[in-house]
């Protein structure tokens, strides 16, 4: 059974070496369509939103983010090479026809969405997640 798609107590099994990471997860390679940088955000969003990660999970999901950063600056350049978190989300949340209520009731407090875009609150792992998996993109455009 492949370990990516197996639950253990409600959680998503992650396999622990470095070489089940990529035969289970995502090989880590050029990323060259969307449906690989799909699968490549999925794995690293998984990682990334777990509590503890042990030394060759960490460095997978180091590589993978550097793979998936190698993508998105070919084919979703930037304007500015100083864009904030913040402004990353502004941006997806207008490509995406939404507001800060929306944001809010999508990470399940409707106030939290205007708090975290006026900076008065801080994105958490768990937000991340969510952000990720909503927007399809790499836990790394919100570092």
């Amino acid at each position: 059974m492949n370990l990516a798609a197996k639950k253990i107590g409600g959680t998503q099994a992650i396999p622990g070496t470095w070489l089940r990471l990529q035969a289970e997860l995502c090989p880590l390679r050029p990323l060259h369509n969307k449906k690989e940088h799909n699968k490549a955000v999925k794995a690293a969003s998984l990682l990334a939103s777990q509590n503890v990660l042990n030394k060759d999970q960490q460095d997978y999901l180091e590589s993978l983010s550097l793979v998936i950063e190698s993508y998105e600056q070919k084919y979703f350049p930037a304007n500015t090479g100083n864009v904030t978190p913040t402004e990353i989300l502004e941006s997806l949340l207008e490509e995406n026809n939404m507001n800060s209520s929306d944001l809010g009731k999508m990470l399940g407090d409707r106030p939290l969405g205007w708090r975290i875009l006026k900076g008065e609150r801080e994105l958490s792992k768990a937000h991340i997640r969510i952000l990720c998996e909503r927007f399809k993109v790499s836990p790394a455009v919100f570092f």
